[in-house]
């Protein structure tokens, strides 16, 4: 019976999750308002808003900023300290996160899937074995990792390391996934009393003429303060569906815990796991040709991490340059649930990426380390940014944007998350080119230049993504 049931709740889980998750819809900033990403000016913006916790920090980005409700994304950075756990909770969208630095443990919750890590002891003068603890597949992530997270799938995170865990976030709210609120994040919270990470949202008006009541609108009439999911139930009902006292189901309520959405593990975290973590998690490429049909990996062994951050990992490399991978549904392929990509940057000093443009989804670039002078450019022709860019910013460059970056006297670092699962650009200088692909009489005609110039222009730049400006200094950029 109880097999039975299990291989109900699996297959159940997964048509959801099939079809929640499916492919993007219309992103509905297009859909209700015309025009709105024809942003006439682009920020590097730092965090809005910061919440100190008990063992960390998180600081997140207004998401009614006009850059991030065009690209239909919030943004959310979590500092995690030494024996920091960040407690399991799930949001209304999918989401990347990158690890900035530090390793971090985390599990995510799949309903329906087994419990595949199980500790056991001989029971004394029995034959049968005594389960300790069984929990779902734990996992460990580090500096460079892109972590898929899927819509309304509970997660946590634990900092067993020496140095602080920082993590980014980027939720992607526009998905079809969330058929909650239009372009808003929530995060919900299974434990303990934590803040709401994005408390701008609570600032605005509700939608559909609700009544703008703050954080309380979501705790029932009497109770006492506290923001989990259990907080709004009665506590004979929780006793009753856990089978425990009422004593203990208050303390499921978290009404009096001042710890904040990280807490501070003492002697850290005994749990079940592999003597090495990292060895589960190899790439798995799926062989050519072969088609998907949701099978090849199912969703409660998919892997839902890859490190972009390793240099050997690179899939654009120039010496004197600078180095990008990116991370896509191809080589992870829970991304095609999710709709979302990740690209991993560098550019040393004096190097450029060429100016390019994303054909198909808006690009949310976190500066990692350094600093880079940005401009992005319109369908009008108007530069609307013309900056820096330094660490611990986010810029949004929405899609089909020219934008162009240049290392000018450090080193730049960054990881751009992307709006679709295989994300692709389009370069306007360099041997793959749109340029380089036209017959030089129609750039000399388009340009009005002569054919020699034209010529020149398509076949004068040999590299393809990344340039090192060192030994060329003809450009305008190279001699401001």
């Amino acid at each position: 019976m109880d097999k039975t049931y299990f291989l109900l709740s699996l297959s159940l889980f997964l048509v959801l999750f099939h079809g929640s998750l499916g492919r993007r819809a219309d992103r509905p900033c297009q859909q209700q308002q015309q025009g709105q990403c024809q942003l006439d000016r682009l920020n590097a913006l730092r965090p809005d808003d910061r919440i100190k916790c008990e063992a960390g920090v998180i600081e997140s980005w207004d998401p009614n900023h006009d850059q991030f409700q065009c690209a239909g994304v919030a943004v959310v950075r979590r500092t995690i300290e030494p024996n920091g756990l960040l407690l399991p909770s799930y949001t209304n969208a999918p989401q990347l996160v990158y690890i900035v630095q530090g390793k971090v443990l985390t599990g995510t919750l799949m309903p329906g899937c087994p419990e595949t890590f199980q500790e056991s002891q001989e029971s004394r003068g029995q034959d049968s074995r005594r389960f300790q603890d069984q929990h779902q597949k734990v996992r460990q992530f580090r500096e460079g990792d892109v972590i898929a997270l899927p819509a309304g799938v509970a997660h946590w995170f634990f900092n067993e390391g020496n140095e602080p865990v920082v993590a980014v976030s980027v939720i992607d709210v526009a998905h079809s996934a969330n058929q909650l609120d239009v372009l808003s994040p929530r995060n919900f919270y299974l434990a303990g009393n934590p803040e709401d990470e994005f408390r701008q949202v609570e600032d605005q008006p509700r939608r559909h003429g609700e009544q703008q009541t703050g954080r309380e609108s979501y705790r029932g009439h009497g109770q006492q303060q506290c923001n989990n999911v259990f907080c709004g139930m009665d506590t004979r009902f929780l006793a009753e569906a856990f089978n425990i006292n009422e004593q203990v189901a208050r303390r499921l309520q978290g009404e009096s815990d001042r710890r904040g959405n990280i807490v501070r593990v003492k002697g850290g975290l005994q749990i079940v796991r592999p003597p090495s973590l990292r060895q589960e998690e190899q790439i798995q490429q799926q062989r050519p040709g072969e088609q998907f049909n949701g099978l090849e990996e199912t969703m409660c062994t998919m892997r839902i991490g890859e490190n972009i951050g390793d240099p050997s990992r690179a899939d654009v490399f120039t010496p004197e340059a600078g180095r990008i991978s990116t991370v896509n549904s191809h080589n992870l392929p829970i991304l095609r649930y999710i709709q979302l990509s990740a690209e991993r940057g560098v550019l040393y000093n004096e190097a450029m990426m060429v100016p390019h443009w994303n054909l198909n989804a808006h690009s949310i670039m976190y500066a990692i380390r350094g600093q880079a002078r940005i401009q992005v450019v319109d369908h009008s022709g108007r530069t609307v940014f013309d900056g820096e860019m330094r660490e611990g910013q986010v810029l949004t460059v929405p899609q089909n944007f020219a934008v162009v970056k240049r290392a000018e006297q450090n080193r730049f670092e960054w990881v751009s998350f992307k709006t679709n699962d295989n994300a692709m650009i389009s370069p306007l200088a360099g041997r793959t080119s749109a340029i380089r692909a036209m017959p030089a009489e129609v750039l000399a005609n388009a340009f009005r230049i002569s054919v020699e110039e034209a010529r020149r222009i398509k076949f004068e730049r040999q590299e393809t993504t990344l340039v090192s400006l060192r030994s060329s200094r003809s450009g305008s950029w190279a001699e401001a």
